[in-house]
């Protein structure tokens, strides 16, 4: 039986960058460890199967060395964020189909001559992050006090997402790969990214977050888009910690003022109140977390620093504690509004209705095939033959 000399270091590569211990494999490839050491060598089957189950191209596992992997954009993420093993498969194939969806919407709106969108790449660093927010609200057409009325955070993040959608910009909400339950997205990988293009700009959102902590994201990927190409990375962040680099912080502002107008926080705030119960109170009313609420009181010189940061760190080592949301439950065909997008999706099923794209094309794009796409195509109002 022949065997191959795989290169150690390729292959802890190849398990590490998967988030797979030694003991995840250990049923399927029970010599993994010997591999590692030298000691024993795979067979070609063996291997075919550990690419597979780590998710990297075949022929990458007879390189010497491990291959530079680089993000298609920047990264903003901050240092205490980024993975050392690189980016994982589930984040590497979500930027990846996330960036076919945006080519393919580019195309077809300048093929119907559909304008550019003046926002994106409208705001610079050097302007007021604070003005840009209020722009934000200002093009959303989105009211003071509209958070107030939305019941749930999970109604008001689809609120925005819808908002947002509806001006021609793609809003992903999505803890997984696609419709893969079996590949969940980290969140201690990333929070967002946003793809920049005047006609098909895309904010993605890690679904795996908690919805008050989307909800930011989403403020804070739409200042990605108003920066325009100087905006497009990943992002990941721990609340509102200072730090990040100027993009960051820019958006960070931004976000803040769009989400928490400074003259509502200002009316709202009671001084001598108890930071935990005063921020918990003002999150319920804004729909964000009680650490954007936090963060903002002591941008606006309505705390000091020392009481928001004691807040801080007990709020997020107690949230760390508790168990992070599940993804991926929920009516299926509901959720394609927020994995896929009624923006695109519409779009999508109608060149297929037209006869402009073939199904399977259209199956690729949105994730859905057949009987599902079908059913899909019918809850948005779109009868398919």
């Amino acid at each position: 039986m022949h065997r191959i000399a795989a290169s150690p270091e390729v292959l802890r590569w190849a398990r590490e960058r998967a988030g797979l211990s030694l003991a995840d494999l250990q049923g399927n490839f029970p010599k993994l460890a010997d591999w590692e050491a030298e000691t024993r060598k795979p067979t070609m089957n063996q291997l075919e199967r550990f690419a597979r189950a780590t998710r990297v191209p075949f022929g990458f596992l007879f390189l010497l060395e491990p291959p530079e992997m680089p993000l298609p954009f920047a990264d903003f993420r901050r240092v205490e964020n980024q993975r050392r093993q690189g980016v994982s498969p589930e984040l590497m194939d979500t930027i990846h189909l996330m960036r076919r969806r945006q080519a393919w919407l580019r195309e077809e709106q300048m093929e119907a001559g559909v304008a550019p969108l003046a926002c994106v790449g409208s705001a610079k660093l050097a302007d007021d992050p604070a003005a840009t927010g209020r722009h934000m609200r200002q093009v959303l057409g989105l009211k003071d006090g509209w958070t107030g009325l939305a019941s749930t955070w999970t109604a008001a993040v689809g609120k925005l997402r819808s908002t947002i959608e509806g001006v021609g910009i793609m809003a992903v909400i999505n803890g997984i790969v696609g419709n893969n339950t079996g590949r969940k997205l980290d969140m201690k990988e990333f929070r967002g990214f946003a793809l920049s293009d005047p006609y098909a700009p895309l904010i993605f959102v890690n679904g795996a977050d908690a919805k008050s902590a989307q909800m930011f994201t989403l403020a804070h990927e739409l200042a990605h888009l108003w920066l325009g190409d100087v905006g497009e990375g990943l992002s990941g962040f721990q609340g509102l910690e200072p730090d990040g680099g100027d993009v960051e912080r820019f958006c960070d502002q931004a976000a803040a003022e769009f989400l928490v107008p400074a003259v509502e926080i200002r009316d709202a705030w009671q001084d001598g109140a108890d930071p935990g119960t005063a921020f918990e109170n003002l999150a319920r009313c804004f729909k964000v977390s009680p650490v954007v609420i936090g963060r903002r009181a002591m941008d606006l010189d309505l705390m000091e620093p020392e009481r928001f940061f004691s807040f801080y760190h007990e709020y997020t080592q107690r949230e760390y504690q508790e168990k992070q949301p599940k993804t991926g439950g929920g009516d299926f065909y509901n959720n394609q509004n927020t994995r896929v997008g009624r923006l695109l999706a519409s779009q999508v099923i109608r060149a297929a209705k037209e006869g402009r794209i073939g199904f399977k094309e259209a199956y690729d794009l949105t994730g859905l095939n057949g009987g599902t796409f079908q059913q899909y195509a019918r809850k948005l109002g779109i009868m398919l033959p």
